[in-house]
């Protein structure tokens, strides 16, 4: 049994708040197989892209601490000590480059009869990265070119004339089952939409003698998933909590002690590794300038940039600026192309209609129309703690008569806003959801009416045209105190790809958003229409008579 007399090579402590040595048990460290393993990569891989195109790939020190460990350690029998590894690093830090190399690594010098490596993604875009960047690699090497066959249209690698595999999978592959897997990289984790790929290709390393499970990701905000049990889990070995010598748990994330300094360049710095190399300072400073601009971003830059955990909900909109906007007079010229929004609420909720045009200076105006059913407005202002009833002497919310909201009275209203006060109305976006039977009747009455979904497909861009408009300044509401109080309850919702859907939040059941979702609707069929261009472009929806949309 090879042994190094306890002087183990200094990278090998580079994990973060980990140590290797004092959870070893019974397992020793082979210096000499971990840096052949490091030295592969700088003489046998190149980067493919970017600044260091062509270059080899020499590791950096926090690259060497995870190739050093997972390669250098070893059981009693000689076998690899580390069995699963969860790598948890900010964007842009290197990872793909990394996992593919280590596929290399894995393939050519493991000694693995009939070995079985895959890969494995949310999405096929994602499971072609490793794939692109493995193959990339072999085929800038005249040598290792000589011992591999490249397929790229089924993303796959056969080594050494077949006896050894490597093939990308995505989430929505046929199959998955019958797999004899002997190496797996789970990438960006986070993004599975469900555990059932990761846990196939878990199970299917059970044959093998000195299995590999290394999963890569930065942190998410969905904590039901798979991503969040694995980072649940690595955190508890590396704090000491739970014992698992076969874990590497290898996490760049920002401390809590650190929160209130997440704008400081120390801070960065931790959390990461690759700060210089693959991803540069200057683009930090402008990533968290704009988390610092605009409310909305904080969140997604502590996510990508420092990997902390986050609520999928935040508060939205930046209401200085959101009272800026309300001290601005919209135009009342009804000449303008006015393009209308209704969003329908339940039966005893309030519903809101908005009117939205842009005039030749480029700013946009705002006129929005909020209504409440009478019999319900003294309930309702006790429960949302607003002034209702003196917001509607105001001339700020419309009464319909009854107990539930009137539909045919909101049809009315409409309808005398273009043939008796002359608003120039060119269409009306209408929510699915309680409206059918207004956009029929809306339709009837000749305007033209537009089924709009409030999915984020749909109304990401208006959100995120309208956050712009606010910030600003280039968007007029008037002194509306309910509109600006609809703009303070508004979160957003963000998925992976940064688009964002305003939502009333889980926690509070009674907030009341439908006038800031009315604006967006309208919005986005101005944005749709391209009036900003002085020219109409072909919609994005297909629509004559109405039917029902939902994204």
């Amino acid at each position: 049994m090879p042994t190094n007399n306890n002087s183990y090579p200094e990278y090998i402590f580079k994990i973060p708040d980990y140590d290797s040595v004092a959870s070893k048990e019974d397992c020793y460290f082979d210096s000499e197989s971990a840096q052949l393993a490091i030295d592969f990569f700088a003489e046998h891989l190149v980067f493919i892209e970017g600044e260091k195109a062509g270059q080899a790939f020499i590791l950096e020190e926090w690259q060497k601490a995870i190739i050093g460990n997972l390669v250098g350690w070893k059981r009693p029998d000689g076998t690899r000590r580390y069995r699963e590894a969860l790598i948890l690093v900010p964007r842009k830090n290197g990872k793909t480059p990394l996992v593919a190399g280590i596929v290399n690594l894995i393939a050519y010098t493991d000694g693995e009869a009939g070995a079985q490596i895959y890969s494995s993604a949310g999405e096929r875009e994602q499971a072609a990265l490793t794939f692109r960047h493995a193959s990339g690699m072999i085929v800038r090497n005249s040598e290792l070119s000589k011992r591999a066959k490249i397929y790229k249209t089924f993303k796959s690698i056969e080594y050494y004339e077949g006896d050894v595999v490597y093939k990308a999978l995505s989430a929505d592959a046929d199959t998955k089952h019958g797999l004899n897997a002997h190496l797996v990289i789970n990438d960006e984790l986070h993004i599975h939409k469900d555990r059932d790929l990761i846990d196939t290709l878990q199970t299917a390393t059970g044959s093998r003698k000195q299995p590999l499970i290394i999963s890569i990701s930065t942190a998410g905000w969905n904590k039901d998933s798979i991503c969040y049990e694995k980072y649940d889990y690595a955190c508890k070995v590396r704090d000491g909590i739970i014992k698992d010598k076969s874990f590497l748990p290898v996490i760049y994330e920002i401390k809590e002690s650190d929160y209130d300094n997440w704008d400081k360049e120390e801070v960065w710095k931790k959390c990461n590794p690759n700060l210089g190399v693959s991803i540069q300072l200057d683009y930090l400073k402008e990533q968290c300038q704009k988390a610092k601009d605009t409310p909305a971003y904080l969140n997604t830059f502590l996510r990508l940039h420092l990997n902390k955990w986050t609520q999928q909900e935040t508060l939205w909109l930046d209401m200085a600026k959101v009272e800026k906007c309300c001290m601005l007079e919209p135009s009342k010229d009804k000449t303008l192309s006015w393009y209308g929004g209704l969003d329908m609420s339940s039966s005893q909720d309030l519903t809101a209609f908005s009117l939205v045009a842009v005039d030749s200076d480029g700013y946009f105006h705002n006129h929005c129309f909020p209504f409440i059913p009478k019999d319900c407005a003294l309930l309702k202002e006790r429960q949302d703690k607003v002034p209702y009833t003196l917001w509607n002497k105001d001339g700020y919310v419309y009464y319909t008569e009854g107990n539930i909201i009137d539909h045919a009275y909101i049809r009315d209203f409409i309808i005398n806003l273009r043939d008796k006060e002359g608003w120039n109305i060119k269409e009306i976006a209408i929510d699915t959801y309680n409206a059918q039977q207004i956009a029929v009747e809306l339709q009837g009455a000749g305007f033209e009416v537009v089924p709009y979904g409030q999915g984020i497909k749909s109304i990401n861009s208006p959100a995120k045209k309208f956050e712009q408009l606010i910030l600003s300044e280039k968007i007029k509401f008037g002194n509306n105190p309910l509109y600006k109080w609809s703009c303070s309850l508004v979160e957003v919702k963000m998925d992976e790809n940064e688009n964002v859907k305003p939502v009333k939040g889980k926690a509070k059941k009674r907030k009341r958003i439908d006038p800031v979702l009315s604006t967006l609707m309208a919005l986005g069929r101005l944005i749709s229409n391209d009036i900003e261009d002085g020219k109409k472009a072909q919609s994005i929806y297909s629509y004559g008579t109405f039917d029902l949309y939902d994204d």
